[in-house]
């Protein structure tokens, strides 16, 4: 069935990343860009930065001379919440007077429970912050110690508490599984203390050793297969009964408190990335030249200067690499984002999103994943099974 193209002046929401790279500490398990701070923090240098920096991307989302609205924004690192108040603020009103914000928008910032970044909680709200995503782990005492982690139980516990007396729009709670020696009962009394704090939001995802770590140079002994399944079953079971919704691979939430930003990602809108490394994603209307499966869009995926000298050395560009996604790859990103989403998936969404119909091929690998029980399928949606959850990777390799 041939489905309508989308307007050349439709596109999909618009969020904006920025990205924080200090941490006091860098974390053994983790790879993302992130620098141990040495020194004191070039707060007003780099805040100035990314405001040029966001200056500099904006005609990415300027449409016949006017600005795409942001409905979301997430800051993370790193340790965003390093940043002072007066920091945080400069950075919210300097976005908001380059480019518009929805009304309604959701303003998110990740934070580590420490004693000193607890305490500006209360500022960073009315700052603009009206989400806080708290990084706790764990409530283990030695799972923090070989996680890396600078906070220690109580710490985690307090900071989830004084964020549930903020008026914020809802918050989350940060909570890994299947870490370094630890059992089926460790994971669920971790579980249990998360729940009894009660989030609205809990991510929960596992451990998972990542190249150019000190983990991947340096491997802990980690729960075998068999534990780590019956992690995650007993885990989803507890947290199902608890109230909370899985909506996303490792994202549980109470009715009404997703992530809208994350949502955006897996529903392949649109993202602006600021910041050292930061990764965007934009949809731009497709050049007269291009004729390959009649697309209406072209997809640009950004790349920022990833270290920070490098980043604010004033004699080079912030942006490192602008990538069009290929056509023929368009449907394996796609769907690498949109199963990663428990809720059905509306058909039109591929043409809405990519600006082109599904190919022969890519409609036979739909219909393999609907004959392995992967998706189900109705006129309208896809819908990721049970088993499509658990074989996520293979479902996806059908479109490789």
């Amino acid at each position: 069935m041939s489905q309508q193209l989308p307007r050349t002046n439709e596109f999909p929401p618009l969020s904006l990343y920025v990205h924080i790279p200090w941490c006091v500490q860098k974390c053994p398990y983790c790879d993302f860009n992130s620098h141990n701070l040495k020194g004191g923090l070039p707060e007003s240098e780099y805040i100035s930065h990314l405001l040029d920096d966001l200056s500099a991307d904006l005609p990415l989302v300027s449409v016949n001379g006017k600005l795409r609205e942001v409905s979301t924004i997430f800051i993370g690192g790193g340790t965003p919440s390093l940043l002072s108040v007066a920091g945080m603020q400069k950075l919210i009103e300097g976005i908001a007077a380059r480019i518009p914000l929805s009304t309604n928008a959701e303003i998110t910032m990740e934070a580590n429970p420490g004693t000193v970044e607890a305490e500006k909680f209360i500022g960073f709200e009315k700052a603009g912050i009206n989400r806080i995503s708290v990084g706790v782990q764990s409530f283990d005492e030695q799972h923090l110690k070989a996680l890396g982690r600078i906070h220690d139980s109580a710490q985690a516990s307090s900071a989830i508490e004084l964020a549930k007396q903020l008026p914020l729009r809802s918050f989350n709670l940060d909570l890994m599984h299947g870490l370094p020696n630890q059992s089926l009962e460790d994971a669920m009394l971790d579980l249990k203390k998360a729940i009894a704090l009660g989030p609205p939001h809990l991510s929960w995802y596992q451990l998972t050793i990542e190249p150019n770590t000190s983990f991947y140079s340096k491997p802990p002994t980690l729960p075998d297969d068999d534990i780590l399944w019956e992690i995650q079953e007993q885990g989803h079971q507890l947290l199902s009964e608890a109230g909370y919704e899985q909506y996303e691979i490792s994202a549980y939430a109470k009715k009404g408190h997703q992530c809208q930003h994350n949502l955006n990602y897996w529903r392949f809108g649109d993202y602006l990335g600021i910041g050292c490394g930061a990764h965007g994603k934009i949809s731009a209307i497709a050049d007269a030249t291009s004729v390959a499966h009649e697309n209406k869009l072209k997809i640009l995926r950004t790349v920022k200067v990833k270290h920070p000298k490098g980043y604010m050395d004033l004699t080079r560009k912030y942006m490192d690499k602008v990538i069009q996604v290929e056509s023929d790859d368009l449907a394996f990103e796609f769907f690498m984002n949109r199963f990663r989403v428990m809720e059905a998936c509306p058909k039109d969404e591929f043409v809405k999103t990519t600006g082109r119909e599904l190919t022969k091929t890519e409609l036979s690998s739909l219909e393999k994943a609907e004959a392995m029980h992967l998706i189900s399928s109705t006129e309208l949606e896809w819908q990721l099974t049970e088993n499509g959850k658990r074989y996520l990777n293979s479902l996806l390799d059908l479109f490789l």
